[in-house]
């Protein structure tokens, strides 16, 4: 018979959770490696659930609503990346008046129905909608997933510590958008592809109530900058923060028109590389497989290039990716006689590129932003970064109907090399707040 006495277990938790309150506050990736391990899962579900749309959606509306317009099959696409961008700009302000985890939980609340809108969907409008609720949700999670991984690591590993976030969320929106393919040849394009999209929402969901809040890193961080007893006691407002990241500064100038091409490019292939590759024959498991390489070496890769980025700097590694994406771009018309090759080339190519320029890119705008206006930086950025995903699709529609596929994607690759070598000239490695 146990002796253990009533209630024991939970005040055996609350001495768990009162000891690791006690612990002292410290800033590195060693020392938080468990709260940045979890965050990094919650990372790999934001990405999973939107991974669900990159094979099967521009599919579902050409084929099971009978879109003839291009454009109308990309509105999805629009209001997404819409939505997301302005989700950014909203996360940065309100960090201000709420904790991370409670904008983290907040935006998993959002995406709770659209695993089953895509899945059941008795109209277009309602995939358009779903992705409006899908886009409020990225810009939360992932907006605060960056930030509190930032938070935890301090100055010294920024490069690495965007790198394993964007890593878990693009490898397994890679890993998402090649099952769906796979599902979509044995059971159709719904709904099975898109309810497995529920146990990215309850896993999500779940681990976001176990993280816990970075509120009082960001405190340790701002005592122990070189200007912390002179800095104001509240940071600078929301639009002076989106004036100076937009164009004051030169180097945050420079790294926001590169996001925004970079998703330009995303948003374009979300949308047209399923039916480009369609139309030369290929069936959903190989466009899967085409859909899934992209963000997966997109993912992978950015463990090595958000380390390297903190090594050798940002601004090489920015520019050469962008030059890497345009090749690729170019390479899937190159060989589209050889539709499976062009596509696998291309994703790989366009898969590295996005790799060297992710993290450096928010590793760049985190060196140039103060402490106090970070987050705001950061949603500025991502604002116009994301953004990029309406533009691309708005591009590609508008092109893809007037002059075909193929020219949406030469105007495509031009756009990113031209990107690059504004990057060049813009962005400074030098670190200034």
């Amino acid at each position: 018979m146990s002796t253990t006495p009533p209630g024991a277990p939970a005040r055996e938790l609350k001495g768990e959770a009162a000891r690791e309150a006690a612990r002292p506050v410290r800033l590195g990736l060693r020392e938080n490696r468990l709260q940045f391990s979890l965050l990094v899962v919650v990372t790999a579900t934001v990405g999973g659930l939107v991974g669900l749309e990159r094979t099967t959606v521009p599919l579902i509306g050409s084929e099971a609503f009978h879109l003839t317009s291009d454009l109308a099959v990309f509105s999805f696409i629009i209001a997404f990346g819409v939505t997301k961008a302005l989700t950014n700009i909203a996360a940065g302000a309100l960090t201000a008046r709420f904790r991370r985890k409670q904008l983290l939980v907040a935006g998993w609340l959002l995406g709770i129905p659209v695993p089953f809108a895509l899945a059941w969907a008795p109209s277009w409008g309602w995939i358009v909608a779903a992705n409006v609720l899908l886009g409020i949700n990225q810009g939360l999670t992932w907006s605060m997933t960056v930030n509190m991984k930032i938070d935890l690591v301090g100055p010294a590993r920024r490069g690495l510590a965007t790198g394993l976030n964007e890593a878990a969320g693009y490898a397994s929106l890679g890993v998402t958008a090649l099952l769906t393919g796979y599902l979509a040849t044995s059971y159709g394009l719904r709904p099975a592809p898109e309810l497995i999209g529920v146990v990215f929402v309850v896993a999500g969901l779940a681990l976001s109530l176990a993280v816990r809040d970075t509120a009082a890193h960001v405190a340790l961080e701002l005592a122990q900058h070189p200007g912390a007893a002179a800095a104001p006691a509240t940071g600078p407002g929301l639009w002076q923060t989106f004036a100076h990241t937009s164009w004051r500064d030169r180097s945050l100038r420079g790294a926001s028109q590169a996001g925004l091409v970079n998703n330009l490019n995303d948003g374009l292939t979300w949308g047209v590389f399923p039916l480009l590759f369609t139309d030369h024959g290929l069936g959903l498991a190989a466009i899967g497989l085409i859909k899934g390489l992209y963000p997966l070496l997109w993912g992978l890769g950015q463990i090595p290039t958000g380390h390297l980025a903190d090594r050798i700097g940002r601004k090489p590694l920015i520019v050469t990716g962008m030059l890497v994406q345009a090749a690729g771009l170019g390479l899937a018309l190159v060989l589209l006689d050889r539709p499976l090759p062009a596509g696998i080339v291309s994703a790989v190519l366009l898969g590295l590129g996005t790799a060297m320029v992710y993290p450096a890119l928010i590793a760049a705008v985190s060196d140039h932003a103060h402490p106090s206006r970070r987050a705001n930086a950061l949603g500025t950025y991502r604002f116009w970064r994301d953004i990029g995903y309406a533009a691309g699709a708005l591009l590609a529609g508008v092109l893809a109907d007037a002059l075909g596929l193929n020219a949406t994607i030469v105007a495509a690759a031009v756009l990113t090399a031209a990107s690059g070598l504004l990057a060049a000239r813009l962005i400074s490695d030098k670190v200034v707040h």
